[in-house]
């Protein structure tokens, strides 16, 4: 429930109505592939969990397994990965808001999210873990209501006086109406909505039974998924035209709004904005775990390797909120640029952390040697389904480079490594 709480959240809300734009009725196809690429990620990540719970997951991997320049790389990178995407969530809530209160500044509704997440964090882990859990099951149940309920005006005209019908899918330019490098473009934000499965690694170490436990979730977790954003992608664009789809809210309440369902628009946006805070408090409790884990190896300062009494790395969740609140500052004077400018460095992020996880998986698969036939849970096709996933990958970075809003995100990628590189000199410096 957790990896669902992160991955179904602004990217899905808010970060498909410029999927559909991109790519039009055939938007389902890029959801469905792109899940099948990052399915190939979390079972990866998935032997290594069950071999060996850590809370701190691949950056420990990484460290151990291919060296120490990658365990910081991956660490240092998930935790910014984490940081951005929390951001964004903040800076994305005050256009939810606009539906019922349009006079609101964008900046005030991200400081109340920032503040009750924070509150939640720095509580103990159990009830963190109860929160999310019912922030993801209103999500799941929302979302499977609203595909039900589209399904019953699409094909019985439920509310209306006749069947919606099927032909929104082929009227407005076809079903590929922007062809297949359409469908390239849409990836890169199919990528970015995707972000929060590994988090199934994040939660080994505190889970009960990881060797049941984890593989349950990653075998159930992709399949749930694919419903969620195939199902609710199909059901949107066959509502309504997909060239009307705006960039002013959530296109699952502009929709329903728009075909004379205020009731039901309002509703949605109720869980969009559950969404926000869900996806929200997991990139947290993530962000921490993953500092705290870096503390452990020496590749964070000393101090966040403190935990409470009741277990909760706090300086880790305050250090990481620190850069957070950046973005309520950001939201208030430049509400309308911010997103998109962190959801490209997000994703670009998330691309380095998933080509880690593909590629540490195989560096421990060298180092286990003969005990790889002990494994209990093992990730299937090895190494192929590895290295088609880190092709994909890369393609995507490729194709950000010639999208203009996503650009900066690519150039600056080479200047954050270096960053880490140096952090990594230092660090080795001051060992020594």
């Amino acid at each position: 429930m957790i990896a669902l709480g992160c991955a179904i959240g602004t990217g899905l809300f808010y970060g498909s109505a410029s999927t559909i734009s991109m790519v039009g009725p055939a938007v389902m196809l890029s959801y469905l592939i792109g899940g099948i690429f990052i399915y190939f990620v979390v079972r990866a990540l998935g032997e290594m969990s069950v071999d060996n719970p850590v809370s701190g997951s691949f950056s420990t991997y990484a460290y151990d397994y291919w060296g120490d320049f990658a365990g910081f790389l991956s660490g240092w990178n998930y935790w910014f990965n984490y940081v951005a995407v929390s951001m964004v969530e903040v800076s994305v809530i005050g256009i939810y808001m606009h539906h019922w209160f349009p006079q609101l500044p964008m900046w005030v509704s991200g400081l109340v999210l920032f503040i009750l997440v924070n509150v939640i964090n720095l509580t103990n882990v159990r009830s963190f873990g109860e929160i999310e859990f019912w922030g993801a099951i209103v999500k799941v149940v929302a979302i499977s209501l609203m595909i039900i309920f589209g399904l019953g005006i699409i094909l019985f005209g439920i509310g209306e006086t006749a069947p919606i019908g099927f032909h929104n899918l082929v009227d407005h330019g076809g079903f590929f109406p922007k062809g297949m490098w359409g469908m390239m473009l849409s990836f890169v934000v199919v990528t970015f909505s995707f972000g929060g499965t590994e988090l199934i690694g994040i939660t080994a170490g505190e889970a009960e039974n990881p060797s049941k436990t984890i593989p349950k979730a990653v075998d159930l977790i992709i399949g749930r998924i694919l419903i969620f954003y195939v199902g609710s992608m199909f059901v949107l664009v066959t509502l309504y035209p997909w060239d009307k789809v705006g960039m002013n809210g959530s296109p699952f309440v502009e929709i329903f709004s728009a075909i004379g369902f205020p009731a039901a628009a309002s509703i949605l946006n109720v869980i969009v904005l559950t969404g926000v805070f869900s996806a929200y408090n997991s990139c947290l409790y993530s962000n921490a775990r993953m500092l705290h884990g870096l503390a452990l190896q020496n590749n964070a300062p000393a101090f966040l390797k403190k935990v409470s009494k009741n277990g909760v790395p706090r300086a880790a969740v305050l250090f990481s909120s620190l850069f957070v609140g950046i973005a309520v500052v950001v939201t208030y004077f430049a509400p309308k640029q911010v997103f998109n400018y962190v959801m490209s460095i997000a994703t670009i992020a998330a691309l380095i952390n998933w080509i880690m996880i593909l590629y540490t998986q195989i560096k421990f698969r060298h180092k286990i040697g003969i005990r790889v036939k002990k494994l209990s849970y093992k990730m299937p096709l090895f190494p192929l389904l590895n290295y088609i996933g880190i092709i994909y990958f890369l393609s995507i970075g490729i194709t950000m480079a010639v999208m203009p809003e996503y650009r900066l995100a690519v150039y600056l990628c080479p200047i954050w490594i270096l960053v880490i590189y140096i952090g990594y000199k230092i660090k080795k410096i001051r060992d020594k």
